[in-house]
């Protein structure tokens, strides 16, 4: 299955399959006989688990930077070791890279990609369900101490290559992590495809059913980034669940807690804001919270961290404005806007989304 995003900087494929990767790399040979050289830029973790796969699939030569796995592989310090590693390599902006991983490595690869020699093509081959969101669309970034995704460009792939053959030996904690930005692009996109989600089981879907989804999420973000590349309007919608969950992401150490956990505690708090300035019922909103925690979300992280800690990360989020915060919300299921929201709303919020956890968790 092929699904194109055209962007205004310049369109390519997404091709997504099952043991698909060898047929889509000799589909692109025509870029890869023209690099100089090819750097395969993945973490420890992944490279134990699919090098085999990886190499059996490829055709042609290539060289492999392994790095630290999570989000400890988007810091300044391996930032500089893989420049350092193109460099010592004596890469030009003829050389291609492939980031062969999940979002992390992808974001980072991505980020390299954008920087050296001030931009040279890279492909996203993605091993992760999360990575079916943040492969596409071309957001590249690392982290800072202040902030996660703080330093970055948007940055097109030429091409995103995504075999859910690789997703078949992800733990469950993976798995979860990923379908939280599944269940958030039918939440911004169709209120019957989210009710399909929530009559089901997110851990355990039959693969046919693993793939559908994913290729209605990439279909989401593909139309919204169509639209808005750089993030100006629309594409703000793609962060439904992120403010707050990037601030709670934060505040525990970027790793310990995954990006989708993140995420689906952000989903959660926005529903709560949605049922003040959208049309969202706190019935809806317990249901949803019921179906997530039956399916394993930890949310006990909120209970980690006070709101003034949060806070130090909710002012910093990319989408303030003139010290304004901003949310994505919801006026219903698949009708996302933007909001501002005053901090001592966002404070009351909170209160009321670490009430739901005591009531239903505890």
């Amino acid at each position: 299955m092929n699904i194109s995003v055209k962007t205004a900087s310049h369109t390519y494929e997404v091709m997504i399959g099952q043991g698909i990767l060898a047929q889509a790399f000799t589909n692109y040979a025509p870029l890869f006989e023209k690099a100089d050289q090819i750097i395969v830029l993945t973490d420890e973790h992944v490279w134990q688990a699919q090098a085999t796969y990886f190499t059996n699939s490829s055709f042609f030569a290539f060289k492999t930077f392994i790095m630290p796995a999570g989000e400890s592989c988007k810091s300044f310090e391996n930032y500089e070791a893989v420049q350092t590693f193109l460099l010592e390599q004596q890469c030009t902006r003829k050389s291609l890279i492939i980031a062969f991983g999940g979002g992390a490595v992808g974001d980072l690869a991505g980020f390299v990609a954008a920087t050296y020699m001030r931009g040279i093509p890279f492909i996203q081959v993605p091993t992760t369900i999360l990575a079916h969101d943040s492969a596409v669309g071309g957001k590249t970034a690392i982290n800072h101490k202040l902030g996660k995704n703080m330093i970055g460009s948007f940055y097109q792939p030429q091409a995103v290559l995504y075999d859910t053959v690789l997703l078949a030996s992800l733990p469950e904690r993976e798995v979860l992590s990923g379908m939280a930005e599944v269940v958030k692009h039918a939440m911004i996109s169709d209120a019957q495809w989210l009710e399909e989600i929530l009559q089901g089981n997110l851990v355990h879907l039959p693969e046919q059913l693993l793939a559908q989804y994913l290729a209605l999420g990439i279909r989401v973000k593909a139309n919204i980034v169509e639209q808005d590349e750089t993030e100006q309007s629309v594409r703000k919608y793609l962060n439904l669940g992120h403010t707050y969950g990037h601030a709670i992401e934060a505040a525990a150490g970027y790793g310990r807690l995954a990006h989708g956990e993140a995420v689906m505690i952000g989903l959660v708090y926005s529903l709560l804001l949605s049922e003040r300035y959208g049309q969202i019922t706190r019935g809806f909103t317990k249901r949803f919270f019921h179906f997530v925690v039956a399916n394993g979300y930890p949310f006990s992280a909120v209970n980690d961290y006070s709101f003034d800690e949060l806070t130090t990360y909710l002012v910093k989020d990319k989408k303030a404005e003139y010290g304004e915060l901003q949310f994505v919300l919801l006026k219903a299921i698949g009708e996302p806007f933007v909001q501002k929201v005053e901090l001592a709303v966002c404070q009351e919020v909170d209160a009321e989304l670490r009430n739901l956890i005591a009531e239903v968790v505890s």
